[in-house]
């Protein structure tokens, strides 16, 4: 009994001193603001030169200032093949107008010059290789699982990350009050 009564006291103690460090704790919501600065996702990003899917290199700085889709993909990962057709129709419809998707695959150039033969994309695609894993990790991906996509407003913030299978109804309301 005098154990349960020690434990309990003790439960108390951290609950208390937790909602003291949660009271007085700035809140860590919001968009995270992309300062120049090694550690930012997005100034990693647009430091990239990356291969297109035909093997020309491309320096993603051209996107900056603009608001994007970015989406972590393999063409060896289901539910990424699933969702691409639905991201060209995102791309090519009014919604569109307002986001730039990008494709950035975690695969070999063969591979994604094959799959891009077989399956038109209405995007950008670019070849990031494994160090694309390692890219998507740096906006939060920390397991590095796939289908990871990113949503990033003109001024270089990321307003929502979606890790798995995107639910465009979601993604949709998402985008209807951005930029």
């Amino acid at each position: 009994m005098k154990k349960i009564l020690m434990y309990g006291a003790v439960a108390v103690l951290f609950t208390g001193a937790g909602a003291w460090f949660a009271l007085h704790t700035p809140p860590a919501d919001g968009p995270v603001a992309a300062v120049a600065s090694p550690g930012n996702p997005v100034t990693a990003l647009l430091a990239e030169t990356l291969p297109n899917e035909k093997g020309e290199q491309e320096a993603l700085s051209k996107w900056q200032g603009k608001p994007l889709l970015v989406n972590f993909w393999a063409s060896w990962c289901g539910p990424c093949v699933e969702e691409m057709p639905e991201l060209s129709e995102l791309q090519n419809s009014e919604l569109g107008k307002k986001v730039q998707v990008l494709g950035i695959g975690i695969d070999s150039p063969s591979n994604i010059a094959e799959f891009t033969q077989k399956v038109k994309v209405a995007y950008p695609i670019y070849v990031a290789g494994m160090s694309g894993t390692e890219l998507s990790r740096k906006f939060g991906n920390t397991q590095g699982g796939l289908p990871f996509t990113v949503l990033i407003g003109a001024d270089g913030t990321v307003k929502k990350t979606y890790l798995a299978r995107l639910k465009f109804d979601a993604l949709k309301a998402d985008l209807a009050g951005f930029n």
